[in-house]
């Protein structure tokens, strides 16, 4: 009698197992676009930070340019008696 019973909680645990291992399976092909998504845009993420840092750059040149340019000017009006 209590062999039947140790059976039938092991039937009962093996049907549950296959339950929870079939939901699973069934939500791989969702995980699956989930990460192929995620990857998509952490590429994009590391496109926009490469234009961030370029961007820098050029402003970096642009404000070392008006720097020299106000430099000139102010000369400029140095020799001007201004």
């Amino acid at each position: 009698m209590l062999m039947w019973v140790w059976i039938a909680v092991g039937a009962i645990a093996l049907i549950v197992l296959i339950f929870a291992a079939t939901r699973l399976l069934g939500r791989l092909p969702d995980l699956r676009r989930a990460a192929v998504k995620l990857q998509r845009r952490q590429e994009e993420a590391m496109r926009l930070q490469v234009a961030g840092e370029e961007l820098q750059r050029t402003v970096l040149v642009v404000q070392q340019k008006a720097e020299r340019a106000q430099d000139a000017v102010t000369q400029i009006k140095a020799n001007l008696g201004r």
